[in-house]
């Protein structure tokens, strides 16, 4: 005698499986070019959304956030864009959104909807922003729209503190 198993799947049960693939999320590739100069310092960089009429979105910071005293605090202000967007009005660290500064390399981090939150249709910029000691500042754009076709990716290159910096967008 054989025994079958039948598994019979509801329409609720069916979507749980499909939710993770599901979830909204951004992600995201950074460069930090290794630059040849005499005094070399990490830069901090900032990455942030905006969307018109709407307040700044601060998705990561990455600072030099172990200094005695909570001092490398004192240096966020010249990320200037960003710190003008919405930086200001943080208190650091800010958990889920600080981070150490990266070496020179291709850095990879996602933002998924615990950080994005419920995105409303419309155009936004994912903007990324790098400001480095004795070095230079450099804002790079990346314009998409909400809620994202699939595939959808934008990609811009820095000139000097930024290299490539490319984002794939989910739903």
């Amino acid at each position: 005698m054989q025994l079958s198993t039948r598994i019979v799947m509801t329409g609720a049960a069916f979507a749980g499986l499909a939710g993770p693939a599901a979830a909204q999320s951004i992600d995201l590739t950074v460069t930090i070019p290794r630059l040849s100069v005499a005094e070399y310092h990490r830069p901090y960089v900032a990455i942030w959304l905006e969307k018109a009429g709407a307040p700044a979105k601060t998705l990561a910071v990455w600072y030099d956030h172990d200094m005695k005293d909570n001092e490398g605090t004192k240096w966020l202000r010249d990320v200037r864009q960003w710190w003008r967007a919405s930086g200001r009005g943080l208190t650091f660290p800010a958990d889920g959104i600080t981070g150490a500064t990266k070496a020179p390399g291709t850095h990879k981090v996602s933002f998924g909807a615990d950080a994005l939150g419920k995105l409303e249709a419309g155009d936004y910029t994912l903007l990324v922003e790098a400001a480095r000691e004795a070095g230079g500042r450099e804002l790079v754009k990346l314009p998409f729209s909400w809620p994202p076709k699939p595939g959808q990716a934008a990609s811009a290159t820095g000139s000097e503190e930024l290299g490539a910096v490319s984002a794939t967008f989910k739903r």
